[in-house]
């Protein structure tokens, strides 16, 4: 599990870092179907990795739960008679 935040922070790093030296970059214009923006670089990479980490943690949290819920739950046995 170490590892794996090692590599999380270290991917931060670098995301950040392509960010900050990208700042200088034109306004580039998204649209959307009906809408247009116009933005900074900077603030689309950022949107877009906060965006996807947002949709990792909507598939992985219910996952967790139930996986908590299961191993908190005595088994239950059916009594023989």
């Amino acid at each position: 599990m170490k590892i794996f935040l090692w590599i999380a922070l270290l991917i931060i790093i670098a995301v950040a870092i392509f960010a900050v030296q990208n700042s200088a970059a034109p306004l580039i214009e998204i649209k959307f179907l009906v809408w247009k923006f116009k933005t900074s670089l900077v603030y689309t990479i950022l949107g877009s990795i906060g965006l996807g980490i947002l949709i990792m943690l909507l598939f992985w949290i219910p996952r967790v739960l139930r996986a908590s819920f299961r191993s908190k739950m005595p088994d239950q046995k059916i009594p023989s008679t």
